[in-house]
């Protein structure tokens, strides 16, 4: 039979379904999947607090202790200018200081003043002085000169103990190399100084010596209008200080080589000498890094309290820590080459300036011989003691320079405040981990709650169904107890008990069959399901039974001759007449249909098994005969075969006017449902809807509640016509409910008649 494609109301414009967005995710609002799995969300959320109690109750209490350090700058310059004429502060130096707290010969220093066999915090601990930078803490204030050393220990006296053992030992090691920085400049230049000394007498001692000699110079001295000898003082001059700023420089170079090996030395040197605020990229860059590897390192403290020291988190922090520490390094070591390499171009651009004067001096001096030898040799012998003399007393003044200024740029470190044994733990923090535990908890809840309710494919309501298969729900039925060992009690529920709910579900669906499309149209339907155990062989009989009531004359063709069912439910013989004995002709087709108690009610059971049954339903016998059957019946009733299990279901599909798939509630799968329908819609099948089976008396999302408050029952009024009497059932309700819902059943008892007067 052809079907217009312009009948099946369940079709788009394009001929094919409707897409369906719910099938890729979730079918149902957040709300209403949250509050179905309320429970696990409370057992995960409880389970967080639970874990969270259990690990204040077994974490051993830490305690902290902080000492407050002043680190403050000598001399006048506090302040700089920044690029942009800004007057800013100059605070690099204390996250300087603050690695030098951090570092391994302070830690020593420190160790060595304690009793560490006695120190219940590094028992046990085979490296010491990491265990203690590991738990050592140091910040710097962000608006004043001051620096918190903090350490954290289970053990508060001991706390208190190493942290101030630490600060005593940064301040110790900071004076210590205080007085050997630029002490060292200074004893070079007295020993320079002493030897300028013994050369200025001997000069002196020359220059009175050739005075004496020549007698003629006391009367020929006059330099002030010689311009030759003018000029010569003026070079001797300059060589002078050519010749101091080399013996400058060769000190600085000198002294920059023996502390090449200690950059953070070498650096505070170089600022005391060049002046604060000339930083190089690499300066910068060192103050970031030694940032950076502080933050690291606090990083790394904290998730060793969380994690074992082999979790990968750590092993990442241990990575970026020693990157860190390496790219430090490296820093360190390019600065103090850098630094080394122009202390000694500065040394050597002093030799080549001091030589080139020299040349010059050289060249001035043999004019002034050849003007005046007497004159020009005294003169040399009072230039050469002026010289050195000159350069004596500037050695004089940059030793007192230097005496003075090795305050200047230097730290004045004052302990504020002195650690402390804590009086309360800092961790764990209860409420924090609390709260941490209870937000994870439901968190945790809730992602658990959403994957479960994806990863569940089952249909769990009409409006789910709807939405997910483009068809309209014909009807929902109840689940019905105590039969279900009992084949001919569930399909016969119809007939055996009219006044039951289930009975009026499948009145429901006969209604909505009568009125879903004509009776030309709907002649023939197929009842099938998408997978076995659906419990369409009971909605077919049960839907036959509601059909024949109406007045229609109705036939149930059990076409599954894999598992058939309706002779069971009908208590009849199918070994002897059935559909694959009259298609053998064995026996006539009117032999082969099997009359009810009920006037229009007839079965047409499978019969005997047979081999190819797929085969037989595509022969042309089988559309024959129901060609035939269809003008002697109102309405024929196949039960097919599931869609998904074989293909007879599709030949039966194509054949009829209408198929009607069978859902079981809480059950069938949105997979295995979409592809039942495109199946049956490959095959050009018109779906007149959906029928929800076995829908549990609490699944109100089906349309069915615990209870109706009213029951209905028909009998006879002596015309030959039903008619509803009321009665009270278990659990009333409000007469306002049962008035509407009696108002609703006669209207479908009018319908009821109308059919039958038709």
């Amino acid at each position: 039979m052809a079907h217009d494609a312009t009948n099946n109301s369940v079709r788009d414009s394009s001929g094919g379904f409707p897409a369906v967005e719910s099938f890729q995710g979730l079918s149902e609002p957040i709300s209403q999947i949250l509050w179905r799995r309320r429970w696990t969300i409370l057992a995960v959320g409880i389970s967080a607090l639970a874990g969270g109690f259990l690990y204040l109750q077994r974490a051993t209490p830490l305690y902290t202790s902080t000492s407050r350090v002043h680190v403050e700058q000598a001399g006048p310059q506090v302040f700089e200018r920044d690029n942009s004429g800004v007057i800013t502060r100059w605070d690099n130096y204390l996250y300087t200081q603050a690695e030098r707290i951090k570092s391994t010969d302070i830690l020593s220093a420190a160790l060595k003043a304690l009793d560490v066999a006695n120190l219940q915090t590094l028992i046990n601990i085979s490296n010491p002085i990491e265990e203690i930078r590991r738990k050592l803490e140091v910040i710097v204030g962000k608006k004043d000169e001051i620096i918190n050393v903090s350490l954290m220990s289970p053990y508060p006296e001991e706390a208190a103990q190493m942290v101030n053992a630490i600060v005593d030992a940064y301040i110790t090691a900071h004076e210590q190399r205080k007085r050997s920085t630029l002490g060292e400049v200074v004893r070079i230049l007295r020993d320079e100084k002493a030897k300028r000394n013994q050369e200025i007498l001997g000069k002196l001692q020359a220059m009175m010596q050739f005075k004496q000699e020549n007698e003629g110079l006391a009367f020929g001295t006059d330099q002030d209008n010689n311009i030759i000898v003018r000029r010569l003082e003026r070079l001797s001059q300059a060589l002078t200080e050519a010749q101091l700023a080399t013996v400058e420089a060769k000190s600085f170079y000198e002294t920059a080589k023996k502390m090449a090996e200690e950059p953070t030395g070498l650096r505070q040197f170089i600022e005391a000498q060049r002046g604060r605020g000339t930083y190089s990229p690499s300066t910068n860059e060192a103050f970031s890094l030694r940032a950076e590897l502080n933050r690291m390192e606090r990083d790394r403290a904290d998730a060793l309290q969380r994690l074992r020291a082999d979790h990968p988190a750590v092993a990442a922090v241990n990575a970026d820590v020693e990157r860190a520490q390496k790219q430090l390094a490296k820093l360190d070591d390019e600065f103090a080459k850098s630094e080394l390499a122009a202390a000694q171009q500065q040394y050597l651009t002093a030799q080549e300036k001091e030589q080139e004067l020299r040349k010059c001096f050289e060249e001035q001096r043999e004019q002034a011989v050849l003007l005046n030898k007497q004159l020009t040799q005294y003169t040399l012998l009072q230039s050469d003691y002026e010289q050195t003399k000159k350069l004596c007393d500037l050695l004089d003044d940059s030793i007192q320079r230097l005496d003075v200024t090795t305050e200047v740029g230097a730290l004045n470190i004052g302990i504020l405040e002195a650690a402390r044994p804590a009086l309360k733990p800092s961790k764990p923090e209860k409420a924090k981990t609390m709260g941490l535990a209870l937000c994870l908890g439901l968190f945790a809840g809730l992602g658990l709650a959403l994957v479960r309710e994806w990863k569940d494919q089952r249909l769990r309501s009409t409006q789910e169904i709807s939405a997910t298969l483009g068809l309209p729900v014909l009807g929902t039925i109840p689940t019905m107890r105590g039969a279900k060992e009992a084949p001919a009690s569930r399909g016969q529920k119809v007939r055996t008990s009219p006044d039951s709910r289930e009975a009026e579900a499948f009145r429901t669906v006969r209604t909505a069959v009568f009125f879903g499309a004509p009776k030309e149209e709907a002649r023939t339907i197929v009842v099938t399901s998408p997978a076995p155990g659906e419990g369409k062989s009971t909605v077919a009989a049960n839907l036959g039974i509601a059909i024949a009531q109406a007045g229609q004359k109705a036939l149930i063709i059990d076409a599954d001759f894999r598992r058939p069912t309706q002779h069971k439910i009908f208590n009849l013989d199918r070994k002897t007449k059935g559909v694959s004995l009259a298609l053998a002709s064995e026996i006539t087709l009117e032999e082969a249909i099997e009359h009810t108690e009920l006037g229009n009610l007839d079965i047409l059971t499978c019969g005997p098994e047979v081999s190819n049954p797929a085969e037989m339903l595509n022969s042309e016998s089988f559309s024959r005969m129901i060609n035939k059957l269809s003008g002697e019946y109102d309405r024929i009733l196949i039960d097919s075969p599931p869609v998904a299990a074989v293909t007879d279901a599709l030949i039966l599909a194509a054949l009829c006017d209408v198929t009607i798939l069978v859902l079981r509630a809480e059950s069938s799968t949105r997979k295995v449902s979409m592809q039942a329908r495109e199946a049956l819609a490959s095959v050009d099948a018109r779906i007149l809807g959906v029928v929800v089976n076995d829908v549990s008396h609490k699944g109100g999302r089906y349309g069915y509640y615990s209870s109706y408050g009213y029951s209905y029952h028909y009998g006879d009024d002596g015309n030959g016509r039903r008619k509803a009497h009321e009665g009270r059932a278990t659990g009333a309700v409000s007469a306002s409910a049962a008035k509407s819902r009696l108002m609703r059943l006669d209207a479908t008892k009018e319908i009821d008649d109308d059919i039958i007067r038709k």
